[in-house]
């Protein structure tokens, strides 16, 4: 039982509760839970001293986890000023460390994780700009979200995300970098920029189920999946390793689009994945005097969810705000959320549908465990 100390006026049981009930930032579990809480204790003059072991010397959330440590020191009565200091854990720490978070959880995606796959015919439809806003939009109406970019060899989430970093790794499991409220898997954040991913089928397949299995997304609430354009090795081992997503097809006005799009969901019809519906990109040159001009013609949306048995979830236009949000890596419905992609964007997160896939039928993977 922990015994109230009082020293010079401040009750240190109060603050290792304040300071322990911190979370880092990114596993997103208290100090005390996670065993990163070394020491808090009081000195003179109301000045306190916070000893905290990150998973790693090269944390890059360190600023942001000291400011937090201070805020909640500050709460204590009589906290006059707020030392923090850092130290690493040690491999057998992080060890035990890695092992206790997998035991939290059954899998990276819990089962009541909704997977939304987007996908498209073509590239250059903005698809991963759809795909970013939109999980942007759901992180901001307090859902978990994570962001999976399968676009391999198109990598853009570390862009449009504006954050280049490797990702904190823990014998083993991966912790997903996060931005805008939401987390983040990329082959791009182990890649320098520019340089090509000349990968084939086995490794791709290899390299996709470890950023499932071997990554804590800590069951998000939304899982949306940034495919590669087409119907390729990637798509369809993505789909077999997630039977319970749903596809989300994002094509332009233009009849050659929505053309080929149509295949990513005749595809989805003989893998029996549902779908969720079909956004409409590019569907106008928003102006701001108001005006809408139709670039890419009309009618491509609508007639891909028609063709599919599906629903128009919005049609995005193109706005000056999208263009420089791409470019500055921060989504639009982050960086100005009245622009009027931004409200088409915000729209079309409102309205995804709760898809649950039939699994009669449908071949699972499997897993071993071992007994010995």
């Amino acid at each position: 039982m922990l015994t109230r100390i009082h020293t010079r006026g401040i009750d240190e049981a109060a603050l290792w509760d304040a300071v322990g009930a911190v979370e880092d930032p990114e596993i997103h579990r208290s100090l005390r839970s996670l065993g990163m809480l070394r020491d808090a204790r009081a000195g003179r003059g109301g000045r306190v001293h916070v000893e905290v072991a990150l998973t790693t010397s090269r944390c890059p959330l360190r600023d942001r986890l000291r400011d937090d440590i201070t805020a909640a020191a500050s709460t204590v009565a009589g906290v006059s000023s707020v030392e923090v200091s850092f130290e690493t854990m040690s491999e057998r720490e992080r060890l035990a460390l890695a092992q206790r978070l997998r035991e939290q959880r059954a899998t990276g995606i819990g089962e009541h994780t909704q997977v939304y796959a987007v996908a498209s015919g073509k590239g250059g439809v903005g698809k991963s700009t759809v795909t970013a806003n939109l999980a942007v939009a759901l992180a901001a109406r307090g859902n978990r979200v994570g962001v999976l970019d399968a676009d391999v060899w198109g990598y853009s989430v570390p862009q449009l995300f504006g954050v280049r970093r490797n990702p904190v790794a823990l014998k083993g499991l991966m912790l997903p970098v996060e931005a805008h409220g939401v987390r983040l898997m990329s082959v791009g954040f182990f890649v320098e920029d520019g340089e090509p991913v000349v990968w084939r089928g086995p490794m791709l397949h290899k390299a996709l189920e470890q950023f499932l299995t071997d990554v804590h997304w800590d069951e998000p609430d939304v899982l949306l999946i940034d495919l590669p354009p087409g119907t390729g090795d990637i798509t369809l081992s993505l789909l077999e390793l997630l039977p319970q997503a749903a596809l989300l097809a994002v094509t332009t006005p233009q009849t050659a689009a929505q053309t080929v799009a149509s295949r990513v969901g005749r595809m989805a019809r003989d893998m029996r994945m549902p779908i969720a519906g079909v956004v409409e990109n590019m569907s106008s040159l928003a102006c701001e005097c108001g005006r809408h001009t139709a670039l890419f013609g009309s009618g491509g949306g609508q007639q891909l969810a028609d063709e599919l048995d599906t629903e128009l979830l919005g049609q995005i236009p193109i706005d000056a705000a999208l263009t420089a949000s791409c470019d500055a890596g921060t989504p639009v419905v982050a960086s100005t959320p009245d622009a009027p992609s931004a409200v088409a964007l915000a729209e079309v997160a409102t309205r995804l549908p709760v898809v649950k896939r039939s699994l009669a039928g449908v071949p699972l993977p499997l897993s071993v465990v071992g007994t010995g």
